[in-house]
């Protein structure tokens, strides 16, 4: 019986390259061995100071029945997100993210009950710019309960630029926008110079 290979990685520093200029990676499917890059002509962002969430999520948050982690299982979080009837997370993408988490400019929220991961989200961070990818929940707005996290953590971290890539009525709820190219790639460079 043969082994399975590990597909090769996207090399972190190309990876990066791409995301500095808003291009970004998805695969057709879970089972494709290469990926296609992609931008957009409108991008999605949640404009940092704009951020909400719903009465229920807030009243998720004041029970504190979880515990909230960052970056403790990162590849957890990246198969939950994967783990649904239509992926564009193939394992190339696993293994390049996974890498990419490995040179700390992947990372992931986690909430978790006991040993239980019950919702989470994955993205990169590159200076001020946050690249959200996937969120998933296995409880009740775990998903949306880990986003406010995120917010919170990106506060903490001097993130401008907090970027969807997409703009859907889903995200549309927490305060995301959609923005032409041009005033992305303003808000972009913005993030990624110096300060």
């Amino acid at each position: 019986m043969s082994k399975t290979r590990k597909p090769k990685p996207i090399p972190a520093d190309e990876l990066l390259s791409a995301y500095a200029q808003g291009i970004f990676p998805m695969a057709d499917d879970a089972n494709a061995k290469e990926v296609m890059w992609y931008t957009a002509i409108k991008r999605g962002v949640i404009p940092m100071d704009d951020f909400k969430v719903s009465k229920n999520v807030l009243q998720r948050i004041k029970k504190q029945d979880f515990e909230v982690r960052i970056d403790s299982d990162f590849e957890a979080v990246m198969r939950a997100c994967a783990n649904r009837d239509s992926t564009w997370i193939s394992e190339k993408l696993v293994s390049s993210y996974v890498n990419l988490h490995e040179y700390g400019f992947a990372h992931c929220v986690e909430i978790w009950r006991k040993d239980e991961l019950i919702g989470g989200l994955y993205g990169v961070k590159l200076r001020r710019a946050f690249f959200g990818e996937s969120m998933f929940k296995r409880e009740k707005e775990m998903d949306k309960v880990a986003l406010y996290y995120c917010h919170q953590w990106l506060k903490k971290e001097g993130v401008i630029l907090w970027d969807t890539q997409f703009w859907t009525s889903h995200l549309a709820q927490f305060g995301c926008i959609e923005i032409e190219a041009e005033t992305y790639q303003r808000l972009l460079e913005e993030a990624l110079s110096d300060l």
